[in-house]
């Protein structure tokens, strides 16, 4: 019985699960890619109801929610990216910001993520989808430490107060440990800038500057995190 009979006879739960997943997976893209949920639905033949389920789910957990559960998979088997693509693009990152690189950036972004992976790879990705990959590399402030009262500069009017750290993840098993700056506004806008070797004090200044231009007004960034063996250079951000 072919996929369409399937639905037609018992709807997208009496899919096999390579069939399911397949299915879920071209629901989600099409949505992603800016396709209505109804249009999608009358596109693959299941209810609006389903492809709204699907779509959010897959916001939530990622990749996770486009597989049927069963037998457990190797980390990154269905990843859009295998890991020598992910490790190409990890190392345009560190070596060059995306002005460099030939995109309209100044600092690396979700956005700026998604048109590097499709210009050099020829696959589109969704920000929320590249989201995951960040997660995955360690660019993430999921695990910083906790904002204290203390710890917010005084509010001052036409200044924005961004959360600025220094992380050093290691974002692929066979690949180097990455030097990440890392700076969230408070509405969750994630920038950041990557290199191999631990920043100078002319690139953190370089990163501040193009960080001010980057959000279009004035910034007072407050560390959240910082490698202690350059406690020496955090003023430099941290002010």
């Amino acid at each position: 019985m072919d996929i369409h009979a399937h639905l037609l006879h018992g709807g997208a739960r009496s899919l096999p699960a390579d069939a399911l997943e397949k299915l879920r997976r071209q629901a989600v893209a099409a949505s992603e890619s800016g396709l209505s949920h109804t249009y999608v639905a009358r596109m693959y033949g299941i209810s609006r109801k389903t492809v709204g389920n699907w779509v959010r789910d897959y916001q939530r957990r990622g990749e996770a929610a486009l597989v049927p559960q069963r037998r457990g998979r190797r980390p990154g088997e269905r990843l859009a990216l295998d890991d020598s693509q992910q490790l190409a693009v990890l190392r345009t990152m560190s070596a060059r910001l995306p002005d460099e690189a030939g995109l309209p950036h100044l600092l690396w972004t979700r956005r700026a993520v998604v048109e590097l992976i499709h210009r050099d790879l020829g696959t589109a990705l969704s920000p929320a989808t590249v989201d995951q990959y960040f997660v995955r590399w360690g660019v993430r402030t999921k695990h910083l430490p906790p904002i204290l009262p203390g710890d917010l500069p005084a509010p001052v009017p036409g200044v924005e107060r961004i959360a600025v750290a220094w992380l050093c993840p290691r974002p692929l098993p066979e690949a180097e440990p990455l030097q990440v700056l890392l700076a969230v506004t408070g509405r969750g806008v994630l920038f950041f800038m990557a290199g191999e070797r631990p920043f100078e004090p002319e690139r953190l200044a370089e990163f501040r500057k193009r960080l001010g231009v980057q959000v279009s007004r004035s910034i007072r960034p407050f560390v959240r995190a910082w490698p202690d063996e350059h406690h020496e250079l955090r003023p430099l951000l941290d002010s």
